[in-house]
């Protein structure tokens, strides 16, 4: 797999500007995202990006108690990357919510966030449901995202040095959603390779307005509504298709 992609051009980076209509379009669309199926009750907890809070992942961790999940922050502030105890904090705060409900976890992921997301299901893959990443960087070089020097300037560390293994696979079902109209993160770097329990969705988002884009709370809520132990891909028939692209992206295809 050719892996020498690079960051996002300016042109896209421009297109971060779309974000306050991707919140928008989720409040015109609130009444029928909040017909998804209903949730079984079941902790999710969802890490936040690269220099952001728990306050990013509020719209998100809404709309996840609207459909009866229990959506919980990471509580460890401001993402600033790989610092002392983070990721093992972050361990514990799963092995505890798994203790409180008796039950598996979700974990979702933005950007930065995904990464914890994974490496945490890969540490305890037996207390965790399923991952989902939003236009997280888990392939190919560090560099291939605009945010590469912000992230060497908060964590004070060179990302190439943490870089090994984030390609792998969580032992459990794993979802990547991603656009190709990223403007931070390079679309190639967030693709999953081909398994029984691992996809990739595509579909028309800003980086930043991800995590509370209609397009993405929709699949989010369709991927965590499978029943335990009988995980499907993400079907793209009727509509979807018009809105959503599924599959293994060709690494080759649209560079840039």
């Amino acid at each position: 797999m050719e892996n020498s992609f690079k960051a996002p051009p300016a042109w896209k980076i421009l297109l971060e500007g779309r974000a306050p209509w991707e919140f928008a379009a989720s409040v015109a669309a609130w009444p029928l995202l909040t017909r998804m199926p209903p949730g079984d009750g079941r902790s999710v907890l969802v890490f936040p990006g690269l220099a952001a809070n728990d306050l990013s992942t509020l719209p998100l961790r809404t709309f996840l108690r609207t459909l009866q999940y229990q959506p919980q922050p990471w509580n460890f502030g401001l993402n600033f990357g790989p610092r002392s105890g983070v990721l093992a904090g972050c361990v514990e705060h799963v092995k505890e919510l798994a203790k409180q409900s008796e039950r598996k976890v979700s974990l979702i992921g933005w950007s930065l966030g995904g990464i914890y997301a994974r490496e945490v299901a890969k540490m305890v893959p037996k207390l965790v449901r399923d991952v989902i990443t939003l236009g997280t960087p888990f392939v190919g070089p560090p560099d291939a995202t605009n945010a590469y020097s912000l992230f060497k300037l908060l964590s004070g560390i060179d990302p190439r040095e943490h870089a090994q293994g984030l390609h792998e696979l969580p032992p459990v079902p794993t979802t990547s959603i991603l656009s190709q109209s990223d403007g931070i993160v390079a679309w190639q770097a967030s693709v999953n390779p081909p398994s029984a329990q691992s996809e990739t969705i595509e579909i028309t988002s800003s980086h930043v307005g991800m995590g509370f884009n209609p397009l993405a709370l929709y699949a989010i809520a369709d991927r965590l509504a499978q029943t335990e132990g009988s995980w499907q891909p993400f079907h793209n028939d009727g509509l979807r298709k018009s809105l959503y692209r599924i599959g293994r992206v060709p690494i080759a295809a649209h560079a840039n």
